[in-house]
C-alpha cells in the first residue's frame, strides 16, 4: 500500500522579502538580526534574498520578532478579509486591557456610523 505524500513546499522568497522589509524598517542590519537569532549574517542574507528555509526555531524567532502573520504565505488562497482579520487578531493580542477598550470603542463607533455617512 502506497502512503500519501504531500509534495507542497513553502516558497520562502516572499516571506524572506517581508523579513527584509521589516528589518530595514527597524533600521537593523543583517549582522544585528543575525546576532539576535544566533545565525550568521550570510544566513540572514540567504533567507531574505535567496529564499533559503531557516530552521523552525529561527523562523519562529523572526516572524514573531517582526509581527509577521504567516497565514498569507502558508495559505495563499485565503481571502484578503480573512487574512486581515487574522493579522488584526495578532495585533490585538499585544495590547493592554485599556488599549483593548479603546479599540473596542472605535469598532463600536464604526459600526454605529455605518450608513449614516453621506455618499
Amino acid at each position: 500500500m502506497r502512503m500519501y505524500q504531500d509534495e507542497r513546499r513553502l516558497d520562502f522568497h516572499a516571506l524572506g522579502r517581508e523579513i527584509k522589509r521589516k528589518r530595514e524598517a527597524k533600521g537593523w542590519t543583517q549582522e544585528y538580526l543575525a546576532q539576535l537569532v544566533d545565525r550568521t549574517p550570510r544566513s540572514i542574507m540567504y533567507f531574505e534574498n535567496r529564499g533559503q528555509h531557516p530552521s523552525l526555531n529561527t523562523f519562529y524567532q523572526m516572524v514573531t520578532m517582526f509581527g509577521i502573520s504567516v497565514d498569507e504565505y502558508f495559505y495563499p488562497d485565503m481571502g484578503a478579509d480573512e487574512a486581515a482579520k487574522k493579522r488584526i487578531g495578532i495585533l490585538l493580542n499585544s495590547l493592554s486591557e485599556n488599549e483593548l477598550r479603546l479599540v473596542e470603542g472605535i469598532i463600536n463607533a464604526i459600526i454605529e456610523n455605518r450608513g449614516t455617512e453621506e455618499a
